[in-house]
């Protein structure tokens, strides 16, 4: 899979719905939901306890996610970088969403993501 290939407007329509769940999962403290689309390796990271501890620290200190504009992609070959422009509930500015997505076994898979 060469992400180069690719549009910019058909990575976006694969990226908004995975952001969107993993999102809903952070709001939710969901593992199963947050990590659904994560490769082997962020599995690996994202553990339960590490999860709740950073969607309760977030909620507390920001609030929950709001509105998210798409900013710009980055298109590499074996993957590719999104960037997104972030609102939380509970403060104001503005704050940057970011993933990576790979192509591993048939599957778009995040093989990163954070927001700050």
């Amino acid at each position: 899979m060469d992400f180069r290939q690719l549009s910019d407007q058909a990575l976006w329509d694969i990226a908004n719905p995975l952001m969107d769940n993993l999102m809903q999962g952070s709001t939710d403290i969901d593992h199963a939901r947050h990590t659904r689309d994560f490769t082997e390796r962020m599995r690996k990271i994202v553990m339960p306890e590490y999860l709740e501890r950073i969607c309760k620290q977030y909620q507390a200190e920001k609030g929950f996610f709001t509105e998210r504009t798409p900013v710009c992609v980055f298109k590499r070959p074996d993957s590719a970088a999104f960037v997104w422009k972030q609102g939380f509930s509970k403060v104001e500015g503005e704050y940057v969403a970011e993933m990576v997505l790979v192509y591993q076994g048939g599957r778009y898979l995040v093989d990163h993501v954070m927001v700050f």
